[in-house]
């Protein structure tokens, strides 16, 4: 296991076949291999990854539970690094989840369930998943620790403090991020890197965003996958196409960020729930 104080991460940016379960985890087996080769400690894949985004009424047929037979060669396949995938989640008949699979050394070790779910534009996620009511945080090995929010959970700041606050390491951010799918109004390839150079900086945390590149019915997957470090610095960023970036992540750094810009040690919680209490 690796215990060093410096980490190698990587983000796959693909494609996904929508609702073909088999094809897609090909796809992930090959990226997993390559991760190893590269000797990478974390991999994330995009949101919903194994199945595709827009799912509709498909999104029943597709779910799985965590210890399914595919997430279980999936786990296989990984070794000692932690790798996050995209699954629609079974939870109880009829009770489905957009949800991160995290594996490691054959198991499934944590599930991240989407606490935010978009119903606006052209997303109708409200309309087929059960939302999340927990935040993770995933142990990678004994020094670096990571927390997974699914693309519109970052637009929530009050869901990014309350996760920062258990002080994990990384901060993973796999989304499904379509041209125009909010509106035409509104760019999701110039806005998207907004928030995630804000929290990089704002909390001192390397951020990890994983996007899909490729047509989807409709729509056009963007990619801009990237890897921030913990000033919000850009350490890796893919091209078009499908690709897999990585970058090596420091200790050292993220503990000088948070030193120079203490937000975490500064948020006083007691006071931030106090005024909640009084929020109409």
């Amino acid at each position: 296991m690796n215990t060093a104080p410096d980490l190698r991460v990587g983000a796959v940016q693909m494609n996904a076949a929508l609702g073909d379960l088999e094809n897609n985890a090909d796809h992930h087996r090959h990226w997993i291999d390559e991760a190893r080769r590269r000797h990478l400690d974390l991999l994330l894949f995009p949101e919903l990854s194994l199945t595709g985004y827009a799912l509709g009424p498909l999104a029943a047929d597709v779910a799985s539970s965590p210890d399914s037979a595919l997430l279980m060669s999936l786990a296989a396949a990984c070794g000692d690094m932690q790798v996050m995938v995209g699954f629609v989640e079974s939870a109880s008949p009829g009770e489905i989840y957009n949800a991160v699979a995290v594996l490691q050394r054959g198991r499934v070790v944590a599930v991240h369930r989407k606490l935010n779910l978009p119903t606006y534009g052209g997303l109708e996620e409200g309309k087929w998943f059960h939302s999340g009511e927990r935040l993770t945080l995933t142990e990678i090995n004994e020094r670096w620790r990571a927390a997974p929010l699914i693309c519109a959970d970052l637009w929530n700041p009050a869901l990014v403090h309350a996760v920062m606050l258990r002080r994990p390491e990384i901060l993973c951010a796999p989304i499904n991020s379509a041209s125009q799918i909010v509106g035409p109004g509104f760019s999701n390839e110039d806005n998207w890197p907004l928030p995630l150079r804000f929290h990089a900086m704002t909390y001192g945390t390397p951020v990890i965003m994983a996007n899909r590149y490729g047509p989807e019915g409709e729509h056009h997957f963007w990619g801009g996958s990237r890897i921030l470090g913990a000033r919000g610095e850009t350490l890796a960023e893919a091209s078009p196409g499908e690709s897999l970036i990585d970058a090596e992540l420091s200790l050292e750094a993220i503990a000088r960020a948070r030193f120079e810009l203490p937000t975490l040690r500064d948020a006083n919680t007691p006071l931030i729930l106090e005024l909640l209490k009084r929020t109409p």
